[in-house]
């Protein structure tokens, strides 16, 4: 699943869960290399199944990244076979090596395959455009390059099942697999199964199937550790869902920038300098500055493992609310946390515009999650089926956070758009100043070449003469152009060829824009009914994978029809939806390439299925545009685009290839085919006696009575495996195994015996059933410490202020003839005023913070003098949290605290008194109601209070001596007469200080600008000298 960020967003908030792997290098005697003995103790655990996503590895073998790309398919096979030993050697399986390719997708993953084979076309298109014109221009300056070679590999999207390509692969890797059993010691008790692409079924999730099918079955050891190798960010996620413990991910380290890339090039590329310090000049590798024979060498990356037990710890922690009463089952918290993350990136639905991993999508969905969910027993999901009402609930809280998002968004974008700008503007100088400082002056170019003694260790530098260097030399020129050139064309900012996004998300009325300028739906009830069925087809598509992921394929036919998802405040009425699928088949192999490839691709297909592609009165034609709409909806890079391609009719696609399908030959009927996974094992393995009495059993039989016949695997032969077995016929075990490679030895003999495999029986439909007695649950590390996050989301504003409060409109359901809702509110309201009526006013309580209870709906009212409060039993009389002592300024009262004042000059509610001071009521101590602990008890007058203590005009003569120097509010007393404050207006200070600060501030510019215009003309006087002297 492509989830952009999504691997680096989870080892930078879980570091815990990655174990660097150790890399034992083969011996090397002489010209003699002795591999690894896998057979010996793994160095980094042990392992008993080992899982190849195979295609993670065919990609990088066809077009490596650090080093010239091979030219035949002998070469991409030998690079295969490389890297699976070395993955080999770090895993060590004692049990299964289980090798998966993708085979035909389903439907819904079609319109991504078909996307990104249309863009890798275009794209290739062009750069071999811009390659010929740089070419042109080299020319006709005179400077020569090496001629190009022809390559079997110029078109990755040969990687698609039903190609040539694709069936020679699955010959070479039944001829490794055959190599490794008869020779390395290490394989001598494993069993080998390969699913080729002629078996249906994306890579990943065949794997899943088997592990999935395997423990809902008797003999399956629940302490059984797993291990998968693959480079999609989905693995982690179908990890998860098997709810397996014991399961670990292979992947190549992910680099930490940690910053680095502030200071890297747009103009070069290169990282170490910004745009306006650069001179345009190719930083060659350090190996092809040496002979040719080092280049290569190839840089291995380190590996890393994650463990998925401890990613679970970690999940069980950070989705929950901390120290929260209920707990929660942590299966299904996991479940929860796989369903969040489809909203931010999957490979079946577009990308919701309100999510972004990189904008904090991710904290968002979770944090939402913990404040909905995190202290409930409600969950989101129910293994595969989804709680539709909990999950609008949910989406709804999301979606009350667009506004801020989008029009954060919005401000970063003109932010980097303006920065960029600047850059590129210094850049431009810095180069006008370099060109003109160099007329002249500038010795004749010079082509160095670095050569190592081997025997001194010591760079010696010569003069490049050679017609040879000097070709290699232009060439690494062409190819920096090139490169240069392609990402500047990708890039918007660099291009300038982007137009404007017209939705302007963020600025009002961006709803009704993005259904208008989108989705082309002009009226209101065009845009509300585009709304319903993009609702529908969305959440279909939600439960589509949710069932993908815990079941397998739910139906083969069925796809999201549209380029634009819904946005979040989008998704209402779901639990009103009726979603039903129906399974359906998939497609052949050449029908799956003639859905997703686009026509330069044709030479891939059979000749009578290329017309189909190529000629303009093919039934099918419109489905193959040689120029298609982008939509950068709104992204800076072009790769980002939304691809505007018209959608199969399945229909349409099946009418015109019956029109061809007869003129298939007997090998393209094969590649047409579905086949089933293959078992291999040697013939000393306890397994391979059951294969030998199947094939003696079936080996008069015909292919297609052959293979109604099945037997049952006995997990105590094969090491707790599940599943059926039929017999191959006389290719179980040839005498001698062919290479299919030219170059390489054949198998002879042979000790390895095959059978082909099918999965167990769905016994349980196969739903993830609960942890097994058996099961060994590693120690727990993970400690609340160990969680990051918990400060600001990213759409939150500098300022600290949050996102708007929630106004969710949820249909409630009530008991019949309860009140909610506004009349709810109304009667609380009605009830609370009737009962402090009722009550007495005359015991007041002043309480400390301590005290005061964490449920009170009135502990924030201030200016009470009497509030009530809800402890459990009844209604209960306090007084506010804030004491009269805390109505003082802060800094009033540390003026107080640390200067003399005289005791009549001090607010009486400032005096020290000895003692705690019993409220009295008419003279008597009044203890009723006095809370006890560490309650900050004021005297309180009675509404007894003597006339004598009263001054004439009525007013208290405690308080009257206390205003002497303590003004009221509502008097304006002049600044003299308080003797802690100066005569100063605090606004014209705050003025003139700002006044000041402005002008050291323009004097400051001043000063820069000067001293830079006196350093630029250093610079020319200096120059002029130079120039005069020569």
């Amino acid at each position: 699943m492509g989830v952009p960020s999504f691997y680096r967003w989870l080892i930078e908030r879980y570091p815990l869960i990655l174990d660097d792997v150790i890399e034992e290098e083969p011996l090397e005697v002489g010209d003699v290399k002795i591999p690894v003995d896998t057979s010996k103790p793994n160095p980094n655990g042990e392992y008993d199944n080992l899982y190849l996503d195979m295609n993670g590895i065919i990609h990088p073998c066809f077009h490596p990244e650090d080093k010239p790309s091979p030219t035949t398919f002998t070469e991409v096979f030998q690079c295969m076979f490389d890297y699976i030993d070395s993955l080999f050697v770090m895993i060590r399986p004692r049990k299964l090596l289980f090798m998966a390719i993708d085979g035909v997708a389903p439907r819904a993953k079609m319109n991504q395959q078909r996307s990104r084979r249309f863009r890798a076309a275009k794209d290739a298109e062009e750069a071999a455009a811009e390659e010929e014109r740089l070419r042109q221009e080299f020319e006709s300056e005179g400077r020569k390059l090496p001629p190009k070679v022809d390559s079997q590999t110029f078109d990755s999207n040969v990687i698609t099942p039903g190609t040539e390509f694709m069936s020679t692969l699955s010959f070479a890797l039944r001829y490794y697999i055959h190599v490794r059993l008869n020779s390395d010691p290490g394989w001598k008790n494993i069993k080998v199964i390969l699913s080729d692409s002629n078996a249906p079924g994306e890579g990943e999730h065949k794997i899943m199937s088997y592990i999935r099918l395997s423990k809902n079955h008797p003999g399956y050891n629940p302490n059984t550790r797993h291990c998968l190798y693959g480079l999609d960010a989905d693995l982690i996620m179908l990890a998860l869902a098997t709810h397996e413990v014991h399961f670990s991910i292979l992947r190549e380290v992910v680099s930490q920038n940690d910053g680095k890339d502030k200071d890297k090039c747009f103009m070069c590329g290169q990282q170490g300098h910004r745009a306006a310090n650069c001179e345009g000049r190719i930083k060659r590798k350090a190996e092809e500055m040496f002979d040719n024979t080092e280049a290569d060498v190839v840089r291995k990356k380190p590996y890393q493992v994650v463990n998925i037990w401890i990613l679970r710890e970690y999940l069980e922690k950070d989705m929950q609310t901390p120290f929260s009463k209920s707990q929660k089952n942590l299966d299904r918290i996991i479940d929860d946390f796989i369903f969040i993350c489809f909203f931010v990136g999957n490979d079946f639905l577009p990308h919701m515009p309100t999510l972004e991993i990189r904008e904090g999508a991710i904290e968002l969905l979770m944090s939402v999650y913990k404040k909905e969910f995190g202290s409930t027993e409600s969950y989101l999901t129910d293994s595969s089926k989804l709680n539709l009402r909990n999950v609008e609930h949910f989406i709804q809280a999301v979606g009350m956070y667009e506004e801020n998002i989008f029009q954060k968004r919005a401000q970063v974008h003109k932010k980097h758009l303006e920065r960029f700008r600047h850059d590129k503007a210094e850049a431009g100088r810095k180069i006008r100043f370099r060109k003109s400082a160099s007329l002249d002056s500038s010795p004749p170019r010079k082509f160095l070449r670095v050569s190592l003694d081997d025997n001194v260790g010591v760079a010696n530098v010569e003069t490049e003469s050679s017609n040879k260097a000097e070709e290699l030399d232009n060439r690494e020129e062409l190819k920096f152009k090139l490169k240069k050139l392609l990402r500047d064309k990708s890039d918007v900012f660099s291009s300038g060829n982007g137009e404007e996004d017209q939705v302007r998300l963020g600025v009002s009325g961006w709803r009704e824009r993005y259904y208008t300028e989108k989705l082309a739906a002009k009226s209101v009830e065009e845009m509300e009914q585009t709304r319903r069925d993009l609702v529908l087809k969305y959440t279909e598509g939600l439960c589509w994978i949710m069932h993908y992921y815990y079941h397998g394929v739910c139906s083969w036919n069925w796809f999201y029809p549209y380029h634009y998802a819904p946005f979040a405040s989008d998704l209402k009425g779901l639990d009103k939806l009726d979603i039903k699928f129906e399974l359906g088949s998939p497609f052949k192999p050449f029908n799956q390439l003639l859905a997703v490839l686009p026509s330069a691709s044709a030479h891939a297909l059979p000749e009578c299925y290329r017309t189909l592609m190529t000629d303009p009165e093919s039934p099918i034609a419109d489905f193959y545009p040689r120029d298609f709409e982008t939509d950068l909806n709104g992204k800076r890079y072009v790769w980002q685009a939304v691809t505007k391609l018209p959608f199969i009719e399945e229909k349409c696609l099946l009418d015109a290839v019956t029109l061809v399908e007869h003129s298939l030959t007997n090998e393209e009927i094969r590649r047409n085919s579905m086949l089933f996974d293959m078992l291999f094992v040697v013939d000393s393995y306890p397994l391979a006696e059951l294969i030998r009495s199947l094939n003696s059993r079936t080996n008069k039989l015909s292919n297609e009575e052959r293979a109604m016949i099945t037997e049952k695997i006995d997990p105590g032969l094969s090491d707790g495996m599940n599943g059926y077995l039929v017999s191959c016929g006389e290719d179980s075990q040839p005498p001698c195994f062919s290479s299919p490679i030219e170059g390489m030895e054949d198998v002879l003999p042979n000790h390895v015996i095959c059978a082909i495999y099918k999965l167990p029986d769905d016994v349980r439909g196969s739903v993830i059933t609960h942890q097994l007695p058996e099961l060994i649950i590693p120690e727990k590390i993970i400690q609340l410490v160990d969680l990051k996050g918990g400060g600001r989301l990213w759409h939150e504003d500098g300022d600290g202020r949050r996102a708007p409060g929630r106004n969710i409109k949820i249909k409630r359901y009530n008991p019949e003839g309860s009140i909610s809702g506004n009349r709810l509110g109304k009667a609380a309201h009605r009830l609370v005023l009737e009962t402090i009526n009722a009550q007495s006013d005359n015991m007041v309580i002043t309480m400390g913070p301590a005290l005061c209870p964490s449920n009170s709906v009135f502990q924030n009212q201030r200016g009470s003098e009497k509030v009530p409060s809800f402890d459990g039993n009844g209604l209960t009389w306090i007084t506010p949290l804030i004491s009269e002592k805390d109505k003082i300024p802060r800094k009033t009262r540390e003026r107080i605290k640390y200067r003399k004042w005289s005791h009549d000059e001090i607010p009486s509610v400032m005096r020290k008194k000895k003692g705690p001071q019993i409220q009295t009521i008419n003279g008597q101590p009044n203890n009723t109601n006095i809370i006890s602990g560490p309650a900050l008890i004021t005297p309180q007058k009675s509404q007894n209070t003597t006339e004598k203590e009263k001054s004439p005009q009525g007013q208290n003569t405690s308080e009257k001596k206390n205003n002497k120097k303590w003004p009221s509010k509502n008097k304006k007393v002049p600044q003299a007469q308080i003797p802690w404050k100066k005569k100063i207006d605090y606004n014209q200070f705050v003025k003139q200080r700002r006044r000041e600060k402005h002008e050291l501030e323009v004097e400051a510019a001043k000063k820069r600008k000067e001293e830079k215009k006196a350093k630029r003309v250093r610079t020319l006087a200096r120059y002029s000298r130079q120039q005069s002297r020569k």
